[in-house]
């Protein structure tokens, strides 16, 4: 016996250990991992229903840009934008040396939460050497006329270290559908953001209390029209374009005045 175990100590294993080396493998870890692979199965078939319980549909959010009413810092900001839809977190691009005028001209659509009646809006100024800083932030409670298919564009007053509503305003557009956004696959939900080092960690935003909400008719848009605008204006997102035709009512003239606006 004691040769036997002398022999065994002297032998040696050359090239890459397998992934298994040190570990027993027994009857428990090949049942475990079986019912985690037919868990991960369920989850993937039951994934829409689920989404439909709970959700009521697609809301449209366009951050067009805000008016600040300080620049913080010894050089102009480099803003950015995080939207809050419930426990879902969505970031627009920075806009380098945007200072007190930034523009995104970001248009992201959410899931909406069953329950889910307001939106959080935080105005960040991405930093080098440090954290980015929180600069403003307003909750910007979804009109009810939103969900009979109206959509609405408002500037929406900021609170920050000025004040309640005294840190200037943002540009807002909302659109609601009642059909649900469908993510590609469940590794990769569409837009949601992944917040990287350095960034403030995102806040769990409780539900409110449940709402009822109407299916939305969106306004018919003339493609002409709409192809003739975004020739006139080719700086500007196709989707924001779109967005404003639908906030007038798929008047051309009254979206060719918001935009003008937009470019001041």
């Amino acid at each position: 016996m004691l040769n036997d175990c002398e022999n065994r100590w002297k032998k040696a294993m050359l090239g890459p250990l397998p992934d298994n080396f040190l570990r027993l493998s027994t009857l428990s870890d090949r049942v475990q991992n079986i019912d985690a692979q037919t868990a991960m199965a369920l989850y993937r078939q039951t994934l829409p229903q689920l989404t439909a319980l709970n959700h009521v549909g697609r809301l449209s959010i366009t951050c067009a840009q805000a008016k600040l009413a300080r620049n913080y810092g010894l050089t102009r900001m480099d803003p950015y934008v995080r939207i809050r839809v419930g426990h879902y977190v969505y970031e627009t691009q920075t806009d380098p040396n945007g200072g007190k005028n930034p523009r995104w001209n970001r248009v992201i659509q959410s899931q909406l939460p069953t329950g889910v009646n307001s939106i959080y809006v935080e105005i960040y100024d991405e930093c080098s050497f440090k954290m980015d800083e929180l600069v403003a932030w307003c909750e910007i409670k979804i009109p009810d006329r939103v969900f009979t298919g109206e959509t609405h564009e408002e500037w929406y007053p900021l609170t920050g270290k000025q004040g309640e509503g005294l840190e200037g305003a943002v540009d807002i557009v909302l659109s609601f559908s009642n059909q649900p956004y469908i993510y590609p696959t469940i590794q990769e939900p569409a837009q949601m953001i992944m917040v990287p080092p350095g960034r403030p960690t995102p806040i769990f935003i409780t539900p409110h209390q449940q709402v009822q909400h109407s299916p939305a008719h969106p306004p018919l848009i003339s493609e002409a029209d709409l192809k003739q605008v975004r020739e006139m204006f080719p700086n500007i997102d196709a989707e924001v374009v779109k967005t404003l035709f639908e906030v007038n009512r798929g008047n051309k003239d009254s979206t060719i005045n918001s935009l003008l606006q937009m470019n001041e």
